[in-house]
């Protein structure tokens, strides 16, 4: 897809100055197209995006930024509600072309849906009820009904105002540059030597997806006629059990891995905020990717093309840095010394 006289499409991130967004403008920008990013921040836009300074809850600031401008491509990473996408998408006199939500598999989480891996139609099970305010589920629970409710929101608006619009659920993504460290919360237990604590001994299931994949996704949702559905997970090639993934990203960083079993009750007994094993427990969906690529091509990588150069990068620029759940580190060690034997 191009603008008019075959000129490069004119390619607009919303909240796309993260990791996902860095990504996303280097193989667009790459495919020629003209990167924009609006932002509400004085964070740069990533290379080589230009940015657009607006406050996206803003109805009025948002609609002076937007006004009079023409976009044949719209990628909208920051969306979390309803409310922010009919912000958006009604914005006068501002021509966003076609749309994508970047929304999450959490949709999954928050229902009473079984099958696993998930498919699409599995978001409409009712949903779970509502986990105590104030703890951490309660946190997820929102996110992901919020997420919800903001692809409501796309679907609706896709039927009324016939907004050329497609939803895209992503499990946790990987890359480099991911500010999370989340897989440097392991890495950097493993590189001091002593055992790692796994919740249940890592034996959740696990499909991650590569910010890269993402990226050249979204470059070929540009380039090809709209899908014939409105939603579609994306997700990596390989699905293991967590503690397999880290035995690989172990291996990869020069180290022995050695892990211990923690039950979910112990660690909490114990004190450990959820922080110490961010890739563990519950609110890691596990998605079927399989009609997207059945249905526009989209190809996978798999984890060992991938998770080399992640590594990596985290050896290059996370070390010297701490994830926050490494400050339970000394208790998790006094805990597996008094507990367990390495495994």
């Amino acid at each position: 897809m191009t603008g008019g006289g075959g000129a490069p499409s004119r390619v607009l991130l919303i909240g796309g100055t993260g990791f996902l967004g860095a990504h996303a403008s280097r193989v667009l920008g790459a495919a020629g197209h003209e990167v924009w990013t609006l932002a509400r921040g004085a964070r740069p836009a990533p290379d080589p995006a230009r940015t657009i300074r607006a406050d996206r809850h803003d109805p009025e600031q948002l609609a002076r930024a937007l006004e009079g401008r023409r976009f044949d491509f719209t990628v909208d990473f920051g969306a979390y509600d309803a409310s922010d996408v009919e912000r958006l998408l009604l914005v006068p006199y501002a021509a966003l072309g076609r749309y994508v939500l970047i929304s999450s598999g959490q949709v999954y989480l928050v229902t009473e849906a079984a099958h696993v891996p998930y498919r699409e139609e599995d978001s409409a099970a009712p949903l779970r009820p509502e986990p105590a305010p104030g703890t951490r589920d309660h946190a997820q629970w929102r996110y992901g009904v919020g997420k919800r409710r903001a692809e409501g929101a796309v679907l609706a608006l896709r039927a009324s105002h016939g907004v050329r619009a497609i939803v895209l659920r992503l499990p946790i993504v990987h890359g480099e540059g991911d500010g999370t460290l989340r897989l440097w919360a392991y890495l950097e237990r493993l590189r001091d030597g002593a055992p790692v604590a796994l919740p249940e001994g890592g034996e959740d299931l696990t499909r991650y997806l590569y910010a890269g994949d993402l990226a050249r996704a979204l470059a070929r949702l540009l380039e090809i006629p709209p899908p014939p559905e409105a939603v579609y997970n994306l997700a990596g090639a390989d699905t293991l059990p967590l503690r397999a993934f880290l035995e690989r990203a172990a291996t990869l960083a020069g180290v022995s891995p050695k892990f211990v079993s923690i039950s979910r009750d112990e660690a909490a007994a114990a004190g450990f905020d959820a922080a110490f094993s961010p890739l563990s427990g519950p609110w890691s969906s596990v998605p079927d990717p399989g009609r997207a690529m059945g249905d526009w091509g989209f190809a996978p990588s798999r984890l060992d093309d991938w998770l080399p150069g992640v590594v990596r990068w985290h050896l290059e620029h996370a070390a010297g840095r701490s994830h926050p759940g490494y400050a339970a580190r000394a208790a998790e060690k006094a805990w597996i010394e008094k507990h367990s034997v390495a495994r």
